[in-house]
């Protein structure tokens, strides 16, 4: 046995005027489980707490509660000294009790069609992904979409696309899905990453759905217009003057030994929209001994097609990257546009290694900045975080230049074709995220993904800058301080 302490949400709606927490010491097993603990406050120390459980086995979804912020089974996550345990972000009922039934009354039903039809094994082996579906509504309440808009959710979608599959299903999911809000997931992730059976529902279900959108003619208008765009030049944004591509030369050296050498994937938004940030990114590279190889017959990944469901064009794409990187021999390519990279790393089979800028100067280091007079904060862009796991290399990065202020890593709102399709949705999240950052008391906002960094640009009075950029400000510093002592 052992002791550990409990810090536990409390609200009975009947008798508190606001929510608090309440500390409590209880003895368990090691190996126990939060569920365990919080048996043993109710059991031996406060009967008056209330929270929900069934099968204590992780397959009905009832004890679905947050620990230390992140949602989970309470019978499956491991009690430790000091967690907080809280309720999902849902309304609460009582305690660590939550309304799941206005959302269980939103999941689509089968409706049976005329005469049994036993699916394929085809159709059966598409469907098996998505039935895992335990409804404990951990992706609801992560949800940044279903905050601002009439979205019925991730679980909602998953279950559509299941019973479009399902040929004992008669009604138009396609069709109801849309009107459901489809479109407004910004493929955050955040849904799937905290889904206790790993259902990846932006990938395996949203994604799928707009693709069968698609082949019915309801993908929105704006959608249609960058793939449209993309067909007839290769990038997915309106050419406004000139690009990185053909500003740049074809290999740039560093300024010493080369400690390696990359291609770059630009992206379509740091070659032209963006194109000084992926400059400054290259003067980082040189000063760090990073070669870099910049294939000038490079296009668009193909993101905004496939999260969109416009996948017909996306595998001439693909071989058109490939073959462009391949003839250079390379055998690692550097992406710095989070999307590019999330793409290239999971919807890709490269024969070449993809790393992330953040991850190529963690890897080699760099040499010390100087240290800038200023409070920074990180926006984490939801396609590094969750996309490609990368969360520590870019905050080792920014602490070496400047201070810095965490603050919750919520979606900004400019991913999944949102910000184009749905332009109201987009605002309304990044409006989120401008509150957020100004709790920090930052003056500076640091990203690294040139959707992000557009996006929050356009609501917020803080500067927004890239990793990169904030390095090179504190090289400049420190070339300016070393030019006034000599």
């Amino acid at each position: 046995m052992k002791k550990i302490h409990v810090r536990v949400f409390r609200f009975d709606p009947e008798s508190d005027e606001k929510p608090h927490y309440q500390n409590y010491v209880v003895d368990v097993n090691e190996g126990a489980r939060v569920l365990h603990a919080l048996q043993a406050i109710h059991d031996d120390i406060d009967p008056t707490l209330s929270f929900r459980s069934c099968c204590r086995a992780g397959q009905c979804g009832s004890c679905a509660v947050r620990v230390n912020g992140v949602p989970g089974l309470a019978c499956m996550e491991e009690a430790i000294d000091g967690m907080t345990v809280e309720p999902l972000d849902l309304p609460v009922k009582k305690d660590l009790v939550v309304d799941l039934f206005t959302f269980l009354e939103t999941l689509p039903r089968i409706q049976p069609c005329g005469e049994p039809i036993v699916p394929d094994r085809e159709k059966a082996e598409l469907i098996k992904p998505l039935r895992s579906c335990i409804e404990c509504f951990c992706c609801i309440s992560v949800c940044p979409a279903m905050d601002v808009t009439q979205f019925d959710g991730p679980a909602a979608m998953r279950q559509e696309l299941r019973l479009e599959l399902d040929p004992r299903d008669r009604k138009d999911r396609v069709t109801e899905a849309v009107s459901h809000g489809l479109f407004a997931c910004t493929s955050c992730q955040a849904c799937w990453k905290v889904c206790p059976k790993g259902i990846e529902i932006p990938g395996k279900a949203i994604e799928k759905l707009r693709a069968l959108a698609n082949k019915k003619g309801l993908t929105l208008p704006r959608h249609l217009e960058v793939a449209q765009l993309v067909r007839e030049t290769g990038r997915s944004i309106v050419r406004t003057g000139s690009t990185f591509l053909e500003d740049s030369p074809d290999t740039i050296e560093p300024n010493g030994p080369a400690k390696a050498t990359v291609g770059f994937f630009v992206g379509c938004m740091y070659n032209g929209r963006l194109p000084a940030t992926a400059r400054d990114a290259m003067e980082v590279l040189k000063r760090n001994g990073i070669r870099v190889v910049i294939p000038k017959e490079q296009v668009c990944c193909g993101s905004p097609l496939i999260r969109t469901g416009q996948t017909g064009f996306v595998d001439t794409l693909k071989k058109r990257n490939i073959d462009a990187f391949v003839s250079r021999n390379l055998d690692t390519v550097l992406t710095m546009c989070a999307g590019c990279g999330s793409t290239l790393k999971r919807d890709y089979k490269t024969p070449f290694r993809v790393m992330d800028i953040n991850e190529v100067l963690t890897k080699f280091g760099i040499e010390p900045p100087a240290r800038l007079p200023v409070k920074v904060t990180y926006h984490d862009p939801c396609h590094l975080l969750r996309g490609q796991g990368i969360r520590d290399e870019p905050r080792e990065l920014i602490t070496q230049v400047a201070d810095l202020v965490e603050m919750p890593s919520v979606c900004c709102g400019s991913g999944g074709g949102v910000r184009s399709g749905m332009p109201e949705v987009a605002a309304a999240l990044a409006e989120n995220r401008k509150k957020e950052i100004e709790r920090t008391g930052a003056d500076i906002v640091v990203s690294s993904c040139p959707f992000c960094e557009f996006h929050i640009m356009e609501h917020t009075d803080r500067p927004v800058r890239n990793i990169t950029s904030l390095i090179l400000d504190g090289y400049r510093e420190k070339d300016r301080k070393k030019a006034m002592v000599s």
